[in-house]
């Protein structure tokens, strides 16, 4: 039976609830996912019942990132076969950044990696006390360039430096202070907390939303445009197919210390 990655349901009032729903491996992304999560964000876009998007992993954890097959698997992918990977989740965070309905980020647990990209690309979002957010691509010899754009226009460039460099975790309430989130609420109250917010919305002309989400992006006057998408699929590309990037990824998939960390 085919694993069913993505998973969307609409209720009567016009919430779209798409589920990253790989629990068992805490909802990570490979290509199959990503092209079936930019898959649901087109049809919710393009959906007129559709009101509202709320994007939520199933299970612990909103997502820990890229699925160690995949990552083994752009490994092995060539400097242009690693650009066209990169530009395809590019393309899943372009979609959802630029999505005509409100979109609300979910987030419990861990989220790792391409998740904060996600996240900084929706509109709202909304975290358990218990989530964790880590850019922890450098550990790898790799960079978080797909989703950079959208992670340093939510936390601004100064923190960047710090969380892209250190590969830090960073605690809910931290997340909070950053900008990645908006909220943090207990467990038992995310549901009601998201229910809430889509009411409001709810409320709003339609029109009048997408209107507004484009305003706002209008007036950045340094936006993920096309030029930046590519610069980051190239930059991620070099990276993976480089000295460092093979050796990063190698060592992080036969669980050793790469060869530039000092005993």
């Amino acid at each position: 039976m085919t694993e069913q990655a993505v998973r969307t349901e609409t209720d009567g009032r016009g919430v779209t609830r798409i589920t990253l729903a790989r629990p068992n491996k805490r909802n990570a992304f490979n290509d199959s996912v990503m092209r079936d999560l930019r898959a649901a964000l087109i049809a919710a876009g393009d959906d007129p019942s559709c009101r509202v998007v709320v994007l939520q992993g199933d299970g612990k954890h909103f997502s820990a990132g890229a699925d160690l097959n995949y990552m083994q698997q752009t490994a092995e992918l060539s400097h242009e076969a690693n650009v066209d990977d990169a530009l395809a989740l590019a393309g899943l965070m372009q979609t959802l950044d630029r999505l005509p309905k409100p979109t609300i980020a979910r987030v419990q647990g861990a989220a790792f990696g391409g998740a904060l990209g996600l996240i900084c690309a929706c509109d709202i979002a909304i975290a358990t006390d218990n989530a964790r957010f880590c850019l922890s691509e450098a550990r790898l010899g790799l960079a978080p360039a797909a989703i950079g754009p959208y992670v340093v226009r939510a936390i601004g460039p100064r923190q960047a430096r710090r969380y892209f460099l250190t590969t830090e975790e960073i605690p809910a309430d931290d997340a909070k202070q950053l900008g990645i989130v908006h909220e943090v609420v207990a467990a038992d109250d995310i549901d009601e907390t998201i229910n809430t917010l889509a009411e409001r919305l709810l409320r709003n002309g339609p029109v009048a939303l997408d209107a507004c989400k484009s305003l706002v992006a209008r007036t950045q006057m340094d936006g993920p445009d096309d030029a930046l998408i590519r610069y980051t699929a190239e930059l991620i590309a070099g990276l993976r197919t480089g000295d460092e990037g093979q050796e990063g990824l190698r060592a992080f998939l036969e669980k050793r210390q790469p060869a530039w960390i000092r005993e």
